[in-house]
């Protein structure tokens, strides 16, 4: 499966860029979107031929941008006012769901490192520190290709160590 994908799916990344950059000018994080869009298609694919892997992709791609902006649409109301200044009785987190987030955190830590290292540095850079793929490359001396790879394969192999583990709930090509 990953041959496939570096072979049939990734070459396309750049036109995929220029067709989101037009097509969605309102999505900002764009590495974002081509990474889910990745993920998308790896845990959807099968093994069998597919026709036009690009076609794919941009289909992908294009739905992963439309479920973004609807997620985006919904009226956020933190920024209406400073909640810390309203005077509503916050009783914070019961000790059972303190202990909960506690061991989530610490699962997520374990399926962080069974990561490969490299992998595992790229995933830190990109989804903790916030840094684009630009600055991970010259940080690391990588091209973006690598670096967009290491994060599909990063997030899906941490997915389905939470599934595995019950953290998450299986998705149906996992």
């Amino acid at each position: 499966m990953a041959e496939w994908f570096m072979l049939e799916v990734q070459p396309h990344e750049a036109a995929l860029r220029a067709y989101v950059r037009v097509r969605f000018p309102s999505i900002v994080d764009i590495d974002d979107l081509i990474q889910e869009s990745f993920a998308r298609i790896l845990r959807a694919h099968t093994g069998t031929r597919v026709r036009s892997p690009k076609a794919l992709l941009f289909t992908v791609a294009r739905n992963t941008a439309i479920d973004l902006l609807r997620r985006n649409r919904v009226i956020r109301i933190e920024g209406l006012a400073n909640l810390d200044d309203l005077p509503v009785y916050d009783g914070g987190r019961g000790a059972a769901e303190a202990l909960s987030h506690e061991q989530e955190l610490l699962l997520l830590e374990e399926a962080m490192k069974s990561l490969p290292a490299r992998c595992r540095q790229i995933l830190v850079l990109k989804k903790i520190h916030g840094l684009s793929y630009a600055e991970i490359g010259e940080k690391l001396g990588i091209k973006a290709n690598t670096i967009s790879a290491q994060l599909t394969i990063g997030v899906l192999r941490c997915r389905r160590f939470l599934e595995e583990r019950g953290a998450l709930k299986a998705t149906k090509s996992s």
